[in-house]
């Protein structure tokens, strides 16, 4: 999410969750809050990304919106998640 205002990450999740729940309904949704908000204050890259490592253990499925091969972390979540049997949605 480099690069954006926290409104807009918390925009795109929003529209995220609700596109998963076209595709799965309501009732097998069950989203798991991956937006920090308490880091750190010198955390880097690198430390967000373990924490995202860390949620994506817990996931039956990935969720990867719209613009996510731009973002190195994103890519690499993605390769983790299909490396390990995750199923994944990309937009």
């Amino acid at each position: 999410m480099k690069g954006k205002t926290n409104e807009e990450i918390l925009k795109t999740r929003e529209e995220a969750i609700e596109e998963a729940k076209c595709i799965f309904g309501d009732e097998d949704i069950n989203v798991i809050d991956s937006f920090i908000k308490d880091a750190p204050h010198d955390a880097n890259p690198l430390w967000y990304l373990g924490q995202s490592i860390l949620l994506l253990s817990t996931a039956d499925v990935a969720y990867f919106a719209k613009e996510w091969r731009n973002a190195r972390g994103c890519v690499i979540e993605n390769l983790c998640a299909n490396e390990y049997g995750l199923l994944t949605i990309e937009t």
